[in-house]
């Protein structure tokens, strides 16, 4: 593809690197962008700065947030007796979307995945334990709300092993009406709903 400017050449190449962008739809972007207004261009690559290099994360959930709590964990009104562990931040909003939990959260950072390299100790499960085995600690029920797919199922089968002989702490895992091998951010909202409320619980 050739462009007239490098300037432009140097935009569209950017924008291309982004999920599900092509060359053709980053050229749109970029024209669109140079036809704006200057004030929405710098409007647009402002936001994308603050929140590359001024976004945090949750030090209980890991959540992304705004500051060190996330407004999830801060929130008195949320059932702090229930966590739902899910592998990534893209579940909690599936979920929150919902409208039918109000429990809180933990992030795990993704799944075990040998064939990746991914082990446990490469994601957040020990804060997950310690948040669980705590003293003093007001956590039930813990919730796996994993995608059902092989490595989503390994990941909660491992934690389930470590929570299991946690006493007073219940162990659910979302029902089966997402699909096996499903990803939990493609899920209508209706049945993810109705798999958190409808949540099985798991024998010791």
């Amino acid at each position: 593809m050739e462009f007239p400017s490098k300037l432009i050449e140097n935009a569209v190449g950017e924008l291309a690197k982004l999920p599900g962008i092509g060359k053709k739809t980053a050229l749109r972007l970029a024209l669109h962008l140079l036809k704006a207004e200057t004030e929405t261009t710098s409007n647009l690559a402002e936001a994308l700065a603050k929140m590359r290099f001024d976004i945090t994360y949750c030090q209980t959930c890991h959540n992304i947030s705004d500051t060190e709590q996330c407004s999830i964990c801060a929130n008195k009104l949320r059932d702090h007796a229930t966590v739902c562990v899910v592998s990534d931040i893209r579940d909690v909003i599936a979920i929150e979307n919902t409208g039918q939990y109000q429990g809180t959260y933990h992030v795990l950072g993704g799944v075990i995945s040998p064939i990746e390299g991914i082990g446990p100790g490469d994601l957040h499960i020990d804060t997950l334990l310690e948040r669980v085995t705590a003293p003093g600690s007001e956590v039930q029920e813990v919730i796996l709300a994993i995608s059902p797919t092989m490595e989503g199922d390994t990941t909660a089968f491992y934690l389930s092993r470590k929570l299991r002989d946690q006493e007073g702490v219940n162990i659910s895992t979302i029902a089966r009406g997402i699909p096996v091998g499903g990803e939990l951010e493609y899920a209508d909202e209706i049945t993810l709903g109705r798999s958190i409320v409808e949540r099985q619980r798991q024998a010791r």
